[in-house]
């Protein structure tokens, strides 16, 4: 047996862009589900082996897609938005037990997926016009932040988001 449960990552997400005129409610219940619901359900069914040891690190994903005002896939950026409530009300609620809930939220990250589907030239050369950093960023460059937050030298760290993204926003 490894023990309670310490340390949540909750990180999935549906990105296809979509209009808001092929919205359908079966759609918009399929991103949230995706993007949002299992980030508030994942930290409920932890919550109890937090509170008991006292002691917890919840990390969360968002997307600054929603900070940029992208549009394209509204349904997406709402929900990524959310994330930032979720954490923050998990965090006051949470913190009396020594409980840290935080979200990343990752710029555009080079992820095999993001490059076979929406990366091209115009969008690469858009992209290290707005980022302060003239690189790509990569999952490694997210996967630092989170092991920090999910540390103890993040002990101090709760009810924030970690915008890594190359200084876009």
């Amino acid at each position: 047996m490894i023990g309670p449960v310490r340390v949540l990552v909750n990180n999935a997400a549906h990105d296809d862009r979509h209009t808001t005129e092929s919205v359908t409610p079966e759609y918009w219940d399929d991103r949230i589900a995706v993007n949002l619901k299992h980030q508030f359900f994942a930290a409920q069914a932890v919550l109890p082996d937090m509170q008991a040891a006292n002691v917890g690190a919840i990390v969360n994903f968002g997307s600054i897609s929603w900070m940029t005002g992208q549009g394209g896939m509204p349904v997406y950026t709402a929900s990524k938005s959310a994330v930032l409530g979720l954490a923050r009300s998990l965090a006051r609620n949470y913190g009396a037990y020594n409980i840290r809930v935080n979200s990343v939220v990752p710029g555009w990250i080079m992820t095999e997926r993001q490059v076979e589907k929406w990366l091209t030239p115009q969008g690469e050369a858009d992209l290290m016009k707005e980022q302060c950093l003239k690189r790509k960023l990569y999952p490694d460059d997210i996967s630092k932040v989170v092991v920090f937050l999910a540390s103890e030298e993040a002990s101090a760290c709760t009810s924030q988001q970690y915008i890594v993204d190359g200084g876009r926003v």
